[in-house]
């Protein structure tokens, strides 16, 4: 009973702190909505081409220059639009200038392409269609030998859409919301370890740690209750921070729900403990303060805050935000729960590591 009334204490007066409380869910609501935004386009994977314009010059038979015609109206679907060459105009010369992507002249002896190699896609893209209607134009004219009735139906049953696009990796990737909703919430998640380090102090410094030895209270119990208030305060940051941005921003957060939450109740752990653990290793306010700072700041450099820092290997994965943005990632976009509990398993046992560290050096200081 003793730990839920410490605990209830310390949810109160963490909640009374109005600016901490709203600066837990407003900031990072607001740098999802500013970052997730600006930086839209950085997380679009989509290559674009502009449409292409080829000039052309006819120098064959009708029916030739019917077919060739007819190819190059189903051509334009597909952002290739053939121009005639005007009499002023030197194909090879617009082409050389690159006011053109190619130029092509049809003849009776057969098709002569140009191109420059500055435009190479465009050029190999016209190059394939132009290949394309060779081979079928061949192929009527042998069958216009057998049947000449079905050159015309074998010619109009052309394809329009002479380019498709077809992605080799499928499974899906974060969009800018996406991304930021998780980075700002593991930020700020981190952040808590500010707060953690006057867990206690705080005590010392509203002149309430003589009250509380004294009390028929046992230290454990009182450092267990202050750290679960907290944890539970934090939790309701982080649970009010993931709605709003699952149905205000409509990120996605995948189907997981319950295991992201005890992903991030993890995190709040650490950063608690790592807060905790700080205080008793500094013996100022302001040496454990810097000491955090930097390393909050680092994290969110080093651990894909701010920017995608790719598959998070090699030094960067020392970093607490590195492990927790790739496993959420992995949990929501590839359903990996093993990424997850691997996560939850590292936060764990740093936070035991550290609150060891508090543990310990209390005991040495006797009391609060």
């Amino acid at each position: 009973m003793n730990i839920i009334a410490i605990a209830l204490k310390e949810m109160k007066s963490d909640l009374r702190d109005k600016r901490a409380f709203i600066f837990m869910i407003l900031f990072p609501l607001a740098l999802v909505l500013i970052l997730g935004t600006a930086l839209s386009q950085a997380f679009n994977n989509d290559m674009t081409i502009d449409d292409s314009y080829v000039l052309y010059k006819m120098d064959t038979s009708n029916e030739e220059s019917a077919a060739f015609k007819q190819f190059a109206t189903n051509a334009e679907k597909s952002g290739i639009h053939f121009k005639a060459l005007k009499k002023d105009q030197d194909g090879k010369k617009e082409v050389k200038e690159q006011r053109y992507t190619a130029y092509v002249e049809v003849k009776d002896q057969g098709i002569h392409l140009y191109g420059n190699e500055e435009n190479n896609i465009e050029f190999n893209m016209v190059q394939g269609m132009l290949s394309t209607f060779v081979d079928k134009y061949n192929v009527a004219m042998e069958v216009a030998k057998v049947n000449p009735q079905q050159v015309d139906n074998l010619l109009r049953a052309s394809k329009h859409d002479y380019i498709q696009e077809t992605s080799l990796h499928s499974q899906k990737q974060p969009n800018s919301i996406d991304y930021y909703a998780i980075s700002m919430t593991t930020m700020i998640v981190l952040y808590g370890s500010i707060s953690a380090s006057y867990l206690i102090r705080g005590e010392r410094m509203r002149n309430t740690a003589n009250r509380l030895v004294a009390a028929p209270i046992k230290t454990a119990e009182i450092f267990v209750g202050k750290i679960l208030g907290t944890v539970l305060v934090h939790a309701i940051c982080v649970l009010v921070v993931i709605m709003s941005t699952k149905y205000f921003f409509d990120a996605n957060w995948g189907d997981h729900l319950l295991l992201v939450l005890l992903m991030l109740v993890s995190q709040i752990l650490f950063a608690i403990s790592f807060g905790l653990g700080v205080s008793y290793l500094t013996k100022t306010e302001a040496a454990s303060r810097a000491i955090i700072m930097v390393v909050i700041q680092v994290s969110c450099i080093v651990g894909g805050t701010y920017f995608q820092n790719g598959s998070g290997e090699g030094f960067v994965n020392v970093s607490p935000l590195t492990w927790m943005n790739n496993g959420l990632i992995k949990l929501i976009y590839t359903n990996d729960i093993g990424a997850s509990l691997s996560v939850i398993g590292l936060n764990v046992g740093f936070s035991i590591l550290f609150l060891g560290i508090a543990i310990v050096l209390l005991r040495k200081r006797e009391g609060l």
